[in-house]
């Protein structure tokens, strides 16, 4: 079974949102990455103004720093040797993350609960059966320190 055994997770799906909240998912992961040679999504759901109103063509001070945390965050997994990919989403956080964890073929949502409240009311809020019934992918839930 050497060499070619398949990992319990492949691709992990980190969601996050910006805050120092992050950081326990962040760190978390990292070491479960590692253990189970999984790839890594980093996705950040932005909800600001311009992102809700614009989408992907949204040009705001606020998707310039979302945009640039997120490469800083990628560039952290790729340094322990993790792969990782970022993405930035728009629109209903939701939505997002099934469109996301179906898009990418992730095996594991990841994501702190406190910080970003529309983000923890998807899994522990009215949207959480919604998508728990969208996916069938295990979340992992951290509570940050």
């Amino acid at each position: 079974m050497h060499g070619s055994e398949a990992t319990m997770y492949n691709t992990i799906l980190v969601t996050l949102d910006g805050t120092p909240s992050d950081r326990a998912i962040i760190e978390h992961v990292k070491q479960l990455a590692k253990l189970a040679h999984s790839s890594v999504v980093l996705l950040h759901v932005a909800d600001g103004w311009a992102a809700r109103t614009y989408g992907p063509d949204a040009v705001s001070p606020e998707i310039a720093e979302d945009t640039a945390y997120l490469e800083k965050v990628r560039a952290e997994f790729q340094s322990i040797d993790v792969p990782a990919q970022a993405e930035l989403a728009y629109g209903e956080p939701a939505n997002e993350i099934i469109k996301w964890v179906k898009q990418k073929g992730c095996d594991l949502v990841a994501m702190s609960t406190h910080g970003h409240r529309f983000l923890a009311d998807v899994f522990l809020g009215a949207t959480a059966t919604r998508v728990r019934h969208s996916i069938d992918v295990p979340v992992l839930l951290l509570k940050a320190k």
